[in-house]
């Protein structure tokens, strides 16, 4: 069975360098200076954002951690593929 894949996107102007994705989800975010770093991320030109492709189920479920814990909303993860 194929696992869905997610994207997760990031919005670093948003962010305000709280660090709690960090706090919940440090596999894949870290503070650099006074912003979060999606680690291994791709910047996409047309948004203006960043993002990661996600397919294990720890891995979706630690980025939606980190989306939930935002207090500025600047992680986003949606499903791309079933």
């Amino acid at each position: 069975m194929k696992m869905p894949k997610f994207k997760v996107i990031y919005d670093k102007p948003t962010c305000i360098g709280a660090a709690s994705c960090v706090a919940v989800a440090p596999k894949f975010w870290e503070l650099v200076g006074d912003k979060a770093e999606l680690v291994g991320a791709t910047f996409n030109e047309a948004t203006k954002k960043f993002e990661l492709i996600v397919e294990t189920p720890e891995d979706i479920q630690l980025n939606q951690d980190a989306e939930a814990v935002c207090p500025v909303a600047a992680i986003k993860v949606e499903k791309i593929s079933d």
